[in-house]
């Protein structure tokens, strides 16, 4: 079969798969993962050398590093630093010795045990990061330690490399790395950091966006190849190198230069990975295979659970599925698995045997994630009593706050900067304890429920202000303050259009949709930019403003009917282009001066 039919069979597996893996609900990596097995020598044989396309899809993993680099500025390595060399050691060194020990109960020799359990214990760095952002969780407080701890993983390669190649050669089966690669390693740190920024100042001066992204991918692959010339890991040049980079005014612009090669370069590097799953072997050894990536997965999710709790004190719901991510294999296990077979350390068949085991790992993740969302979260939920709330003891306060997250607090912010007492309530127990570590009085309790703001003293308070992000929630506490309140006034946050109506609706007179006041700001300064006079301006966005009120009041009437809603929206349209346009007229500009308005 010709290439291009192998890469049209690529994407079309891709294509048709890894959507539907998304609407299932277990990522998109197993899609990828699923679709190399298909297309692999084992089942469809449309690609009968998997080795082909795995070297030039590992470039996805070489770019991932060089985007890791990139985020490595010194304040954030700063505020890392007891995760990354905490957290990280603890998971590298306490999960690789209990492998160990397993490993050499199973019958291998100590060395070889000790190599097995390291590699064992890495994580899929290519893995977890986009899995993570994919369900959002990459911002929570376990998805930033568990970057912390993929982090000193990358950067324990070298140490580790450096101790397979001194076994081989104790043994004389491979030779050292040596001189060369430390010697490579002081020139770029001592002088990449000028020669790069001088290099992207000549091209972002006198060349394209295009040659950008060439120098971009240049200085990835030309370092890899240097650090692999040196024998040392291709990925350790791309990652010195947006480390390099990483303080310099190109980051942002290098990021988005590299992202659409590393993203689909990833998905390519994982159906190379499904396309070397031996089934052959697997069918041969079933319990063997599977006794190997269970047993790894296992050990490594219930020891660093342990560790997590028992030295760290972390609670449940950060060490739970911080455990579970990083008990993922990892795609550097296969380049220590190859090395210690370079060093006569393990056999060809035992390489193999622990190679399909840690890409079994990969492809299990996402299906053990959904089982863990499914059954393991809602029971958790429901044999565990929450928190009791907080006991309110002080007296009433003229504002109560429903919601302290990132609106709540600017509010409560400039009533304490005018000495006005509130009283701050949230449903979230985690960001009670964190909001508090920051010397804010804040309690911890649902403004749901009506003994709440009743312990609250919500019946003295002259405003309760609704922050809270939920809709549902917002709307519930909205209509039990009304209802059992009804002298106090109200004021909401409303997510969107929508919820705005339904406040109305429940008798809020003026919800503040969080994002209309802030886009109409962000539109005065593109106005200004566009050299607009800033008596058109506020004309403009007075016009603008007082329609979008004004519609907003109609349709109150209507917005439950969505027939009879779109058909206002059009016609609205068309008047505020006919206001806009004759506003334009009125201030002496010509039609083609005036400003269109976005058919959408």
């Amino acid at each position: 079969m010709s290439s291009l039919a192998v890469y049209a069979s690529l994407l079309a597996a891709a294509v048709l798969l890894v959507p539907l893996f998304k609407r299932l609900g277990v990522g998109s990596v197993l899609g990828y993962l699923v679709a190399g097995v298909l297309i692999g020598p084992s089942v469809i044989g449309v690609v009968h050398e998997p080795e082909a396309i795995l070297h030039t899809a590992e470039l996805g993993v070489t770019l991932l590093m060089f985007v890791i680099g990139l985020e490595l500025q010194r304040e954030r390595l700063w505020a890392l630093r007891k995760s990354v060399f905490g957290l990280g050691a603890m998971q590298v060194l306490g999960c690789g010795a209990v492998l160990t020990l397993a490993a050499w109960f199973a019958g291998l020799s100590l060395t070889t045990a000790a190599l097995v359990g390291i590699a064992l214990a890495m994580t899929s760095t290519a893995f977890l990061l986009p899995f993570l952002a994919e369900r959002g969780e990459l911002d929570t407080q376990y998805g930033r330690e568990s970057f912390a701890v993929l982090l000193f993983q990358d950067l324990s390669v070298i140490p580790i490399l450096a101790i397979v190649a001194i076994l081989g050669a104790a043994s004389g089966s491979v030779k050292p790395p040596g001189w060369p690669a430390l010697v490579a390693i002081v020139a770029v740190i001592g002088l990449g950091k000028p020669v790069l920024s001088l290099m992207f100042k000549y091209v972002s001066r006198f060349g394209s966006r295009d040659i950008f992204t060439a120098a971009a991918l240049l200085t990835t692959v030309g370092l890899a190849w240097l650090m692999g010339a040196v024998g040392l890991p291709a990925t350790l040049g791309a990652f010195l190198a947006g480390v390099l980079l990483a303080e310099s005014q190109f980051r942002h612009e290098l990021e988005a230069s590299i992202e659409p090669f590393e993203a689909l370069l990833l998905g390519l590097f994982f159906m190379a990975v499904g396309m070397s799953v031996n089934l052959q072997l697997l069918a041969a050894k079933p319990l063997t295979v599977l006794s190997i990536a269970v047993g790894a997965f296992a050990i490594k999710a219930i020891s660093f659970y342990v560790f997590r709790r028992f030295f760290t004190g972390a609670k449940d719901a950060i060490a739970r599925p911080q455990a579970l991510a990083l008990a993922v294999g990892g795609e550097f296990a296969f380049v220590l698995f190859t090395a210690a077979q370079g060093a006569k350390l393990l056999s060809t068949d035992e390489a193999e045997l622990l190679t399909l085991a840690v890409a079994i790992t990969m492809a299990a993740a996402p299906l053990v994630w959904m089982l863990h969302d499914k059954l393991i979260v809602p029971w958790i939920n429901r044999n565990t009593e929450a928190a009791p709330f907080d006991r309110i003891d002080d007296a009433a306060t003229p504002v109560i706050i429903a919601g302290f997250g990132r609106v709540g607090q600017i509010v409560g912010r400039v009533l304490n900067a005018r000495n006005i007492t509130f009283t701050a309530l949230d449903a979230a127990s985690d960001h009670v304890d964190s909001v508090r570590k920051f010397g804010n009085k804040i309690y911890y309790g649902d403004a749901t429920k009506f003994d709440l703001l009743r312990a609250a003293k919500t019946s003295e308070a002259k405003l309760f202000v609704v922050c809270v992000d939920d809709v549902d929630a917002s709307l519930t506490i909205v209509n039990l303050v009304r209802k059992q309140f009804p002298n106090v006034k109200v004021l909401a946050r409303a997510r969107n259009r929508n919820h705005a109506l339904k406040l109305k609706q429940l008798g809020v007179d003026d919800p503040v949709r969080e994002t209309f006041w802030s886009s109409i700001e962000l539109t005065k300064s593109v106005l200004q930019s566009l050299d607009q006079s800033p008596e058109q301006i506020e004309k403009t966005i007075a016009s603008f403003v007082a329609h979008d009120l004004d519609l907003l009041e109609k349709q109150q009437a209507v917005f439950e009917d969505e027939e009879k809603l779109i058909a206002m929206s059009k016609g609205a349209r068309a008047e505020l282009d006919n206001i806009l346009r004759e506003d334009a007229v009125a201030d002496g500009r010509s039609d083609s001066q005036a400003p269109e308005q976005q058919r959408t």
